[in-house]
């Protein structure tokens, strides 16, 4: 059995409706797939925390956490790894985006995320999302 490893996601919405994704590493587990901003919690850090420092180290954001929201909460087993994931709709965030650890990022519309290559975990978050979309 693989150690369940706990990961915040940020579903960053912009003032166009568009939804920020970033590339992963060709290294990374699930590489070179696109993916919502996040990544893993670390000890003695609340879920806003984590998101909060994600979002800095990786797209170069900052959040208030007054405008994030829990979208769904995600537990998915690959072969290697169990994940749960924690996506929350992003809103009013600062700064621009880019790739801080030089990865691709891209805001695209919801409705071609399902164009874009991305991990099984975010299918259904994605599929949630356009269930829901636009967002309020």
């Amino acid at each position: 059995m693989h150690e369940r490893v706990e990961v915040v996601a940020a579903i960053v919405v912009d003032s166009c409706q568009r939804i920020l994704m970033a590339q992963r590493a060709d290294w990374q587990h699930q590489g070179g797939k696109w993916e919502f901003p996040g990544g893993k919690i670390e000890a003695g850090e609340t879920h806003l925390q984590a998101l909060a420092r994600e979002l800095e180290e990786e797209v170069d954001l900052k959040i208030d956490p007054r405008f994030c929201e829990l979208f769904k909460a995600v537990h998915h087993d690959y072969a290697d790894k169990q994940v749960s994931l924690y996506f929350y709709l992003v809103k009013n965030v600062s700064g621009m985006a880019k790739g801080m650890e030089g990865q691709p990022v891209l805001w695209i519309d919801a409705k071609t995320l399902s164009q874009l290559a991305i991990p099984d975990a975010n299918k259904t978050i994605a599929d949630a999302l356009l269930e829901t979309w636009p967002v309020s």
